[in-house]
């Protein structure tokens, strides 16, 4: 026990947190969470990351390696041998950056204390610099930030007037638009400009398949193995091929997907230098990436199974973590998923 001010506070070493922001209703965390019990035989302790966001009232520090976390004076000591993080919203990255510096002093394991990583996948116009860089191809970009009428105007022509439209930080296709008109980039634009955002444009792909269907790819990666693809098909030319925004999603068997989308996705995540990811792209025009996800969403179809267990089981198989992993039963996609 620590005393502190007359009162005792506990002390819990070991063992695994969860971090993600309990505000979100994603449902990554939970799968997260399920995974951790299958394979430890023990729930992970769930932690608010808000509260060690910029002005949150938790505290962590580092001794000899030894990383400790407290969320306020009234709550235990955790000193934990792994830390998960998930779910941490792209606007808030930022204001998660500290706390990350901290996590990279300390000898905990964690997949997600890479502060530039993080930048370059959330910040879009950091990711067309770094694809740039790296010769990883994409669609022609332009980034606009509070830009003129002529500006936009300019920008809209240079790409051919048929582009895509999306904010520099965005999140599950919203504020996105398809604009081919100048009516419509100064609706785009109007709208930019009222809620304060910062956006892009990017001359459209022509993803289409055989039936005239916008089609393209999700591809999860992790230390370059491929974890997952999953098909996605958007009737509405106009509309993302995000599943929030209408597009169908079929998880395919990764030995029936050609070898190069599997090529170009391991090498999106590292050129952004992600140990983990979700990439989107297109097979059509000989292969573009759109983004790279930070934390692409576990809870569809077989995420637990294809997406969760493996991440889970990266950071307890890692050398520090320390932890006594059970061998999971034959079938993890039996065991249930429950909510955090």
């Amino acid at each position: 026990m620590l005393a502190k001010g007359g009162c005792e506070l506990s002390m819990i070493t070991g063992g695994i947190v969860l971090m993600t922001d309990l505000s979100s209703t994603e449902g990554s965390r939970a799968h997260l969470a399920a995974a951790v019990e299958l394979l430890t035989g023990a729930r992970p302790m769930l932690i608010d990351a808000r509260h060690f966001m910029t002005g949150g009232s938790g505290k962590a520090t580092v001794a000899r390696g030894k990383l400790t976390m407290q969320v306020s004076a009234e709550e235990p000591i955790v000193a934990p041998a792994v830390v998960l993080i998930y779910e941490i919203p792209p606007a808030q990255r930022r204001q998660f950056e500290a706390f990350q510096r901290t996590l990279q002093q300390s000898t905990v394991v964690c997949l997600g204390t890479d502060v530039d990583g993080w930048r370059n996948a959330t910040e879009k116009n950091r990711t067309v610099q770094t694809f740039l860089r790296d010769g990883i191809p994409h669609m022609a970009t332009i980034s606009l930030c509070r830009p003129s009428d002529q500006a936009a105007v300019d920008a809209f022509e240079r790409l051919g007037g048929d582009v895509w439209a999306r904010p520099a930080i965005g999140l599950g296709g919203n504020d996105v638009f398809h604009i081919t008109t100048y009516e419509q980039l100064r609706e785009a634009a109007s709208h930019y400009a009222r809620v304060g955002m910062d956006w892009l444009v990017a001359r459209d792909a022509l993803n289409f398949d055989r039936e005239g269907r916008r089609h393209q790819f999700r591809v999860v990666v992790l230390h370059d193995q491929v974890l997952r693809v999953c098909e996605h098909v958007q009737t509405n030319p106009d509309a993302p091929c995000n599943e929030t925004r209408g597009a169908v999603s079929t998880v395919l068997p990764i030995e029936e997907v050609p070898h190069g989308v599997l090529q170009l996705a391991a090498a999106a995540c590292g050129s952004l230098g992600l140990p983990f990811g979700g990439v989107d792209l297109a097979i059509e025009g000989g292969g573009v990436v759109f983004e790279v996800n930070v934390h692409p969403v576990i809870a569809e179809d077989r995420g637990f199974e294809t997406v969760a267990i493996p991440y889970v089981e990266s950071h307890l198989r890692a050398p520090l973590s320390g932890l006594e992993v059970p061998s999971p039963p034959p079938n993890p996609g039996d065991a249930s998923v429950t909510s955090a």
